[in-house]
């Protein structure tokens, strides 16, 4: 069992930046940030192994960066240049458990 509990959302404008982050209840290989935005899938976003290796999606890439504190189990989420169609909820995840999410909403 893993507990995650994401923070850092709310309300930017077009442009702004965003920082948010996952605490897990124990250490794990892998974890993902996905988002869902309403009416759509759920998907991934980025994702980082225990020693750093990452994977983003194509549209965030170079907008987003992914982190992870071992030593704390905390997992980030930097979000830069941000845009209106990065509007979702955004959950972390690893193995089968998932957070609650945080709503990251980009709006003038």
């Amino acid at each position: 069992q893993v507990q995650l509990v994401e923070s850092g959302g709310g309300l930017v404008q077009p442009g702004g930046s965003l920082r948010l982050s996952c605490a897990a209840s124990r250490s794990s290989s892998v974890f993902g940030w996905f988002r869902q935005a309403p009416g759509k899938q759920r998907e991934l976003v980025a994702s980082i192994t225990s020693i750093g290796a990452t994977i983003y999606k194509d549209s965030v890439r170079g907008r987003f960066t992914i982190s992870i504190d071992n030593a704390k189990n905390v997992v980030y989420l930097q979000m830069n240049d941000l845009r209106p169609e990065d509007t979702a909820v955004y959950y972390c995840n690893t193995q089968k458990f998932w957070g609650q999410g945080t709503q990251v909403t980009v709006s003038s």
